[in-house]
């Protein structure tokens, strides 16, 4: 299958980043691929993940004025029920009484806002284990507080939760411990892995003996999933 230029832009963005060859960015015709390389490795899966949704929207033909991916800040309010619990009567009167001023701001990654209404949260991550992932899914579980037909997305270059989640495949089944957490939160996460094969702690990516490709493949598997989201989302 023939790339588009945007996707291999990406590829080649990612090859030369993690291989420590980014001095060749400068030198760069291409947007995309210098703008992802300068990122740093720190920002590197979130530039990769903002690069996605701009191609699959673009694919989708849909008008790129529509589209914003500015991230703003999420006031999550104070649950009144709460108060119901809190024993004594000075705090409880003394919240009441300040109400506006309880609440809890919050943020992820990269926010997808279609016509100005925020659609898709998605967390970035270089690797994910399954005790990040309970954070995650309580991040989430926080924005549906405020947005409850919002999408959620955990993109990460490599897997650290077991089962299948490394493989290329746009069915995946998962592991046993992560459909297990997943099962005590009321979140719709689409877990999406760029670079195959579990992560090993002692065998970083960076590191020329142990470097992994970003394959193909796995990159379209995501693009597809973030387009059948967004697709959904601009109807």
């Amino acid at each position: 299958m023939k790339l588009s230029k945007d996707i291999q832009s990406l590829i080649n963005a990612y090859k030369f980043l993690v291989k420590g060859i980014d001095k060749k960015a400068k030198h760069s015709d291409d947007r995309a691929y210098g703008g992802v390389i300068r990122a740093g490795k720190g920002l590197l899966v979130e530039s990769i993940t903002k690069s996605l949704v701009e191609i699959a929207w673009k694919e989708l033909g849909l008008n790129s004025k529509r589209l914003s991916l500015e991230k703003q800040t999420v006031k999550i309010p104070l649950k009144e029920i709460y108060l119901e619990r809190i024993k004594s009567p000075e705090v409880k009167k003394y919240i009441k009484e300040n109400l506006k001023d309880f609440y809890y701001t919050l943020k992820t990654d990269v926010h997808v806002y279609i016509d100005k209404k925020f659609e898709m949260a998605i967390e970035c991550k270089a690797y994910t284990e399954n005790a990040m992932l309970k954070r995650i899914l309580v991040d989430f579980t926080l924005f549906k507080q405020v947005y409850p037909n919002l999408d959620f997305v955990l993109l990460q270059l490599e897997s650290q939760l077991g089962g299948d989640y490394s493989s290329p495949n746009y069915v995946k089944y998962g592991s046993p411990s992560t459909h297990t957490l997943l099962s005590y939160f009321d979140i719709g996460l689409n877990i999406l892995t760029l670079l195959e094969g579990e992560r090993k702690v002692d065998k970083p990516i960076h590191k020329s003996e142990y470097y992994k490709p970003l394959d193909s493949k796995s990159i379209l598997t995501a693009l597809e999933v973030i387009k059948s989201l967004l697709k959904e989302k601009a109807k």
